[in-house]
């Protein structure tokens, strides 16, 4: 009797976590169809990264200066601060004047490529954002890192580059880490194109391939069935078998996808011999350099720094916005990640010096 009773106790605890976890998913899903009725796709976020850097300097001044230095700045600063205003204050000129002798502004961008190029999403509304305002007196900054993807995918995010060019609106694109396959696809388009000096560069090449599971299906008496109009409709596929007239096709669309690539290249970057880089392979930015593939070795940082010093610079992301759904799954996405980083970091640790 008291081994039921406990059982019974059991199966109400577990009852109860089943019901609740079944309400928090359904609030889950009534929260987000709520969120998603009528609401905006996402907004546009601007920083200004002159007043960002200024906050970091000021930060280390009061760290590292003595009370008597730290006021001596801060009472220069404060000097500039009004002369400055008192000059704006005194301007009478007319608007056109004004856009005249304004200072030269930077759109600073961020692409992060995966192999859908899911940024395209944001980039496409950033740059329609700044092509309502930039003339050809301002400039488009990209940090771009991608390992490449669908040939498809990427050449949509080029055409949205494109989009700055045919303004005449000069494009600067930076690559930190790498700019691989597609991700070089856009990057030469660059008007100038700066590199980190170990950044990897190029994989100007194309690549298919998937796995064929017609032999076990054949193995296992297991019929797979295709019914297509037009010859090459279908090519390879997973579980079809393979023809040698299906792998020549499809080697034959390789081939002049990988010329077309070339030819890409070629029209925006006239300096490379397109020949000797078109092979697949990669390198890091100096070797890329020595093959007129980057135009600079610096990080996106030097030139963010620099370009401060002269012009009003403009960090603009276009954020989606993100259900409850993303959100919770965002979470997950990052502890899952998280787990794996600290695995291979663990992992390479044991196996790889410097």
């Amino acid at each position: 009797m008291e081994y039921l009773i406990e059982y019974g106790m059991f199966l109400a605890k577990v009852v109860t976590l089943v019901l609740a976890v079944i309400v928090i998913l359904v609030a889950l899903a009534s929260a987000g169809n709520r969120q998603r009725k009528g609401a905006a796709k996402g907004h546009i976020k601007v920083t200004k990264l002159n007043e960002h850097l200024e906050e970091l300097l000021d930060s280390l001044k009061k760290a590292v200066l003595d009370k008597h230095r730290l006021k001596l700045d801060l009472k220069s600063k404060k000097k500039q601060e009004k002369a400055q205003g008192k000059s704006e204050r005194a301007a009478t000129r007319s608007d056109s004047d004004q856009e005249e002798e304004r200072k030269k502004r930077i759109y600073v961008l961020n692409f992060k490529g995966d192999i859908a190029a899911q940024a395209v999403a944001s980039l496409r509304e950033e740059i329609t954002a700044i092509l309502a305002l930039a003339t050809d007196k301002d400039e488009v900054m990209l940090r771009l890192e991608s390992p490449g993807g669908m040939v498809h995918a990427y050449g949509l995010a080029s055409s949205q580059l494109m989009r700055i060019k045919a303004q005449k609106i000069p494009l600067t694109i930076c690559v930190d880490k790498v700019a691989a396959s597609g991700g070089y696809m856009m990057a030469c388009l660059a008007d100038k194109l700066v590199a980190a000096p170990f950044a990897i560069i190029g994989s100007i090449g194309v690549l298919v391939q998937l796995p064929n599971f017609h032999r076990l299906l054949k193995k296992n008496e297991i019929d797979y069935e295709t019914i297509t109009a037009g010859e090459f409709k279908t090519t390879l596929t997973p579980f079809g078998e393979i023809t040698q007239k299906g792998r020549d096709k499809v080697k034959q669309d390789v081939e002049d996808m990988h010329a077309l690539f070339k030819q890409w290249v070629k029209d925006h970057r006239p300096s490379v011999d397109i020949d000797r880089i078109s092979t697949g392979e990669t390198w890091v930015g100096i070797q890329a350099k020595e093959r007129y593939m980057v135009d600079e070795l610096k990080t996106s940082d030097e030139c963010l720094v620099a370009a401060c010093e002269s012009a009003d610079v403009y960090e603009v992301e276009y954020e989606l916005r993100k259900t409850i759904h993303d959100k919770v799954g965002s979470i997950f996405r990052g502890m899952i990640e998280a787990a794996a980083a600290t695995f291979m970091e663990k992992n390479d640790s044991r196996n790889f010096y410097s």
